[in-house]
């Protein structure tokens, strides 16, 4: 039991969020580096292989300098066990974002100093929250001119609605930049322009120690610099790890993720300060990693032909409980019978290894014949679900159509296995003379996305029909009612499970719906309660 507990504590498992161009990726890359992963951000230890980011592995995301899937990285650093859960930052892939984040213990809000909280960062910290899990925010690009570090620090509070506490502290900014203060630990980083990778760290007993003077050299720099640090002592929030835990507190860095500066610092505190892997809830009630040795996880993730050569599929499972043993027998929740697990892998983005053994925290990819659908629970010796995984209402609606009739079985193929990782929405007309199948997604860039991987993966092509709608509805109700709105109601659809779905173009044809059929529910999607 000792060596499965401190196996359990040993473990990080943490998503990175942030805005599009915040430097996500490249603080990916410099945490890897730390951990011995990679010799430089961009390439993996020992490969030429070109210098694309590591996370970003797909062939699309190395074409438009952008991440559209989550990845999975883990590494080891100073004793921990580190799982980082890479997410796409442009909103077009927020579902695959939110998703990843159920399989999280806590994230890391990147934060592009001179933007400072922007559109896409509101909506996945807001998932954060909801999760009620502990927050650390990473302020970026400290070498670049940006906003006034209390002014982004008030922004956090009145968009986000989080306090912050700020573990370090800037010494000037942009071309003034001369290092951070690291209050918890009581050192000054200083910055070399000239080669920010060469970080000199000098002791210090506080901000008023006169050798501060001496190695800024700067005495209105270090003037402002301890004034600021007064401020944030007298006025600023105090330092609770009880809030930090809950969620309420977030603790702040400051640093440069592409000049290699302050990330270490970063990387060393966090693994100290953020959670070993918190409890699931369950349809038997929570369930403790640290109390329980029966194995148990959950699929969070599908993803197709991350390996083109062998056109397989992954299924991302984190482990929840217990101990994994390569080859071992678990339940299959959903389809109700027992399966044997015989090539787990652990990944650094698309390379894997075969996993012996792993334990709860980590995340491990399991080969999917087309098994496994997100959401799925695993279990040793027992039978529970996890609770459900957050589903988005698609805003944006296409007929699909194969260019080529001969290539239909290949197009059925791509579809459904797009379909089942999330990427879309897969609709059928419902009561039409002529069939057609209606892809749902949440940001047009989907659309995108999917023609390009049918195209290379499936080798086929397909016409994209936009079509005006912008709200699906999952209709619920007695047998009476649904037969009168399936007959008089246009724009009907099923899902794959073949459930109705009504399309609306806007609110008021969903409200006069709503106010024609008082007795039907109208749901956001297939597992939440009525809007």
């Amino acid at each position: 039991m000792k060596k499965y507990i401190d196996e359990v504590q040993s473990r990080r498992t943490f998503a990175i969020i942030s805005h599009p161009d915040a430097g996500k990726t490249t603080l990916t890359e410099k945490l890897l580096y730390y951990g011995g992963a990679i010799r430089e951000a961009g390439t993996v230890k020992g490969r030429k292989n070109s210098k694309h980011a590591l996370s970003d592995w797909m062939e699309i995301e190395k074409q438009r300098g952008i991440s559209v899937t989550s990845s999975a990285l883990e590494f080891e650093y100073d004793g921990y066990k580190v799982n980082i859960l890479d997410t796409p930052g442009h909103q077009d892939f927020s579902e695959d974002t939110y998703r990843t984040l159920t399989a999280a213990d806590s994230a890391t809000m990147l934060i592009d100093a001179a933007k400072g909280v922007e559109a896409q960062t509101k909506k996945l910290f807001k998932v954060c929250r909801m999760r009620g899990i502990p927050i650390f925010t990473f302020i970026n690009k400290l070498d670049r001119q940006g906003r006034d570090p209390f002014e982004l620090m008030e922004e956090l509070e009145e968009l986000l609605g989080i306090r912050s506490y700020p573990m370090n502290w800037p010494i000037g900014m942009g071309q003034s930049f001369a290092g951070i203060y690291d209050r918890h630990h009581k050192k000054i980083e200083l910055f070399n322009p000239k080669d920010p990778g060469e970080i000199e760290i000098k002791d210090v007993s506080g901000p008023d120690d006169p050798i501060i003077d001496e190695i800024i050299g700067d005495a209105g720099l270090v003037s402002q610099f301890r004034e600021e640090i007064e401020l944030l002592d007298v006025a600023g929030d105090a330092y609770s790890e009880e809030s930090i835990e809950n969620g309420t507190l977030s603790p702040i860095f400051f640093g440069s993720a592409i000049s290699n500066f302050g990330v270490q610092t970063f990387l060393e505190t966090f693994l100290e300060m953020a959670p070993y892997p918190t409890e699931r809830q369950s349809s038997k009630g929570p369930i403790k990693p640290i109390e329980t040795e029966a194995f148990s996880g959950f699929v969070f993730k599908i993803q197709a032909n991350m390996n083109p050569a062998h056109r397989d599929r992954i299924a991302f499972l984190r482990i929840t409980s217990g101990t994994f043993k390569r080859g071992m027998s678990v339940n299959h929740v959903r389809l109700g019978k027992p399966m044997k697990i015989s090539q787990p892998t652990q990944f650094l983005a698309q390379n894997r290894n075969i996993v012996e053994e792993a334990y709860a925290g980590d995340i491990i990819g399991l080969f999917d014949p087309g098994t496994f659908r997100i959401g799925d629970t695993l279990v040793e010796g027992d039978d529970f679900e996890f609770a459900e995984m957050p589903h988005f209402s698609p805003e944006h609606f296409a007929a699909i159509t194969v260019k080529e009739a001969l290539k239909h079985k290949s197009f059925e193929k791509g579809v459904k296995q797009l379909t089942e990782e999330g990427a879309i929405q897969l609709f059928q007309t419902y009561n039409k003379v002529i069939e057609q199948q209606i892809v749902g997604v949440v940001g047009v860039l989907q659309f995108e996305v999917l023609e390009y991987r049918l195209k290379h993966e499936y080798k086929v092509d397909v016409v994209l029909d936009r079509i005006p709608f912008s709200i699906a509805r999952w209709i619920h109700g007695n047998e009476k009612d649904m037969d009168k709105f399936k007959k008089m109601q246009r724009n009907l659809v099923t899902d794959r499970d073949g459930r109705i779905v009504a399309l609306f173009e806007n609110d008021y044809q969903l409200r006069t719906a709503q106010d024609k059929y008082p007795d039907l529910a109208f749901y956001e999607n297939s597992f939440t309660k009525p809007i």
